[in-house]
C-alpha cells in the first residue's frame, strides 16, 4: 500500500508574512476553496488571536461547504502567568469552532530563557497545560515545536523533552520546524531519525528557505519517517519564504511514490499556482520549477528536434501531469524545425505554401526587430491572422497623448476611439505615463462591451534595438500579462516608444479576449455533452 503522507497548506497564515503579500477577508476565503479542490488535507486559516480578520475568516469558512479539507486555527501555548482556562489566546482558539488547531511551542532553550523568559520546567508546563485544555474540548492538536533543529543542536535533551511532554499531553502530531532556515538536509534526515526514536507520535515538518533547502529539507525529513509536510503555494513566508508546496508534492508524488495528492488533483497544480500569484497581485516566477511557464520551455534548436521525438530527453516529467505545457521558444537559437514544431499544433504542416509564407513573415518581422521568445501570444495571433482564423475584438480608431508638466509632477492623459462591431467608443483617462494612461483608457473603453474582462500587466520592457540611431532609434516592447489562468507576453516594434507600446498592449488584450471566448466555447461544449 502506498505510504500517504498528509499535506497543510500554510499559505495564508505564514504565506501572509511574506514581504509585499496582503490578503484580504475575500482573498482568503477564495484561496481556501482553491486549495479544497486541490485536495490538500488540511488549511490553516490564521491566528484567531491577533486580529479580527482572522476571526472572520473563521466564521465565514464554517459556512462554506468544503470537500476535503480541514480547517485550522493556529495559536500558541498559553501565557507564563496565565491558566491555559483563563487565557485568552487560547479561548480565541476554542471560538474559531475548528475541527483541529495548531500551536507553537518553544523547542530552542535560547528562546525560553531569552524571549519567554520563564524558567525550562515553565516552558513544558506551558505546553502540557495547552494541550490537555485543547484536546479536553475534544480538538485534533497540532504542535509546531519552533526551532527544532537549533534547539537539537543546542541541547538535544531538553529539545526532546519538549516533544515528549506534547506527546503526552495528547497532541495528535508534533512538528518539527526549521524556523530560521539554516538546516542542511543531512541535518534534518539524522535528526528527524533521533525524534522518531523518542516518541511514538507522528511526525511533521515544516521549513522555512532561507538556505534556498526548504523542499530538500522537507524531502528529506520525509525519508526519515515525517508523515506530515508543511508548506505555502509558492514557496510564501517570511525572509526568503517557506518550503513551496508546488514542489515538494510533485517530488514526493512522482519521484518518491507516495500518495499527496491523486492524479486527477495533481493536473490543477499550476493553475492554484498562478491563481495565487494572481490574488497576491505578483509576477508568477517563470522559472518555478513543475509550475513554471518556462519549466518545459525549449529553446536550442537540437533541444527542441530531441524533445520532439522523445520527450524524455530534456524533460524529467511531462508537463500535462502537473497541468503545465510544454513551450517551444522563438528565438535566433530556433531554426525552421522549430517554426514547424510551433505550428504543428495548427494542422497546417502539409501545406507547405502556407508554411512558407508565415515563416517567410516571421523571418521579415524578426529582422524588423521583433523577437518572439517571450512573446507567444502575438506569434499566436500572428499565425491565426494567416490562416484567416483571427477574429478581431475591437478597431483603433485613433489615440492621442499628452503630457503636460508645469511646477508639479507630471500629467498624462491618453484619449482613445475605439470601433467594436461598428460602435465606436470614445474615452479618456490619466495615469503615471503615456502607456499607463492608454492602458487605463483602453480598459474603460472596453468595459461597455465586455464587462467581464479581468487580468493586469505584470511586467513591461523597452529594448532600443539599434543604439547607433540614437533617440530615434526602434525599440522593442515586451509586455507580459495574466490573469487567473494564464501568462502570456506580447511584442510591439517601432521608431515611436509609445506606438510600440501600444501594438504590444493592444495584442496583449486580444489575446485575452480570444482565449476567454474559447474557454467559454469548450464549457458550453462541455455541458451541451453531459446534457446529451
Amino acid at each position: 500500500m502506498t505510504k500517504k503522507v498528509v499535506v497543510y497548506d500554510t499559505t495564508l497564515r505564514d504565506g501572509s508574512q511574506a514581504e509585499g503579500v496582503f490578503f484580504s477577508l475575500q482573498d482568503k476565503i477564495s484561496i481556501a476553496l482553491k486549495l479544497d479542490a486541490l485536495g490538500v488535507d488540511y488549511i490553516e486559516g490564521g491566528y484567531p488571536g491577533s486580529n479580527p480578520k482572522d476571526r472572520e475568516f473563521f466564521r465565514d469558512i464554517a459556512s462554506r461547504s468544503l470537500s476535503h479539507a480541514k480547517v485550522v486555527a493556529f495559536g500558541s501555548t498559553r501565557r507564563a502567568h496565565k491558566k491555559a482556562e483563563q487565557d485568552p489566546g487560547l479561548q480565541a482558539l476554542l471560538k474559531a469552532n475548528t475541527r483541529v488547531v495548531t500551536i507553537v511551542a518553544k523547542g530552542w532553550d535560547l528562546h525560553v530563557k531569552e524571549v519567554l523568559r520563564v524558567s525550562l520546567e515553565d516552558n513544558l508546563d506551558m505546553i502540557l497545560d495547552t494541550v490537555k485544555l485543547l484536546k479536553s474540548h475534544g480538538k485534533e492538536v497540532f504542535v509546531d515545536v519552533e526551532h527544532f533543529f537549533d534547539g537539537y543542536k543546542s541541547d538535544a535533551k531538553y529539545t526532546l523533552k519538549v516533544l515528549k511532554t506534547a506527546a503526552s499531553a495528547g497532541a495528535d502530531t508534533i512538528v518539527l520546524c526549521d524556523t530560521n532556515g539554516g538546516s542542511l538536509p543531512s541535518d534534518v534526515l539524522e535528526m528527524v531519525k533521533k525524534a522518531r526514536r523518542h516518541v511514538k507520535v507522528p511526525l511533521g515538518i515544516h521549513t522555512h528557505n532561507d538556505c534556498d533547502l526548504a523542499v530538500a529539507n522537507t524531502i528529506a525529513a520525509v525519508d526519515g519517517g515525517v508523515t506530515h509536510v508543511q508548506g505555502t503555494v509558492n514557496g510564501f513566508g517570511e525572509r526568503c519564504g517557506n518550503a513551496d508546496l508546488c514542489s515538494v508534492i510533485p517530488n514526493l508524488t512522482l519521484k518518491k511514490g507516495l500518495k499527496c495528492l491523486d492524479e486527477a488533483k495533481l493536473k490543477k497544480l499550476t493553475e492554484v499556482s498562478r491563481y495565487v500569484n494572481e490574488v497576491a497581485n505578483l509576477a508568477s516566477r517563470s522559472n518555478q520549477p513543475f509550475v513554471g511557464v518556462s519549466a518545459f520551455a525549449h529553446k536550442g534548436g537540437m533541444h527542441v528536434d530531441a524533445v520532439m521525438k522523445n520527450r524524455e530527453t530534456y524533460e524529467h516529467i511531462s508537463p500535462e501531469v502537473v497541468g503545465n505545457e510544454r513551450r517551444i521558444l522563438i528565438s535566433e537559437l530556433s531554426g525552421n524545425a522549430t517554426l514547424l514544431t510551433k505550428m504543428a499544433r495548427y494542422d497546417i504542416t502539409k501545406n507547405k505554401e502556407l508554411m512558407r509564407k508565415i515563416l517567410k513573415q516571421v523571418q521579415d518581422l524578426e529582422h524588423k526587430g521583433y523577437h518572439y521568445e517571450s512573446a507567444e501570444a502575438s506569434f499566436e495571433i500572428l499565425v491565426k491572422k494567416a490562416l484567416g482564423r483571427y477574429k478581431s475584438f475591437f478597431d483603433t480608431v485613433s489615440f492621442h497623448v499628452t503630457v503636460e508638466k508645469y511646477d508639479s509632477a507630471p500629467v498624462t492623459v491618453a484619449t482613445i476611439k475605439i470601433s467594436v462591431g461598428g460602435v465606436e467608443e470614445l474615452t479618456a483617462a490619466e495615469g503615471g505615463g503615456p502607456v499607463n494612461a492608454l492602458d487605463a483608457a483602453l480598459r474603460r473603453a472596453l468595459k461597455k462591451f465586455y464587462p467581464k474582462l479581468k487580468w493586469h500587466l505584470v511586467d513591461f520592457k523597452v529594448r532600443v534595438i539599434d543604439p547607433k540611431d540614437g533617440t530615434a532609434a526602434k525599440v522593442r516592447v515586451i509586455i507580459q500579462s495574466q490573469d487567473q489562468q494564464d501568462i502570456w507576453g506580447t511584442v510591439g516594434v517601432s521608431e515611436n516608444i509609445i506606438e510600440a507600446s501600444w501594438e504590444a498592449l493592444v495584442d496583449s488584450i486580444e489575446y485575452k479576449l480570444l482565449k476567454d471566448e474559447e474557454r467559454a466555447q469548450a464549457q458550453a461544449k462541455a455541458l451541451k455533452g453531459k446534457q446529451q
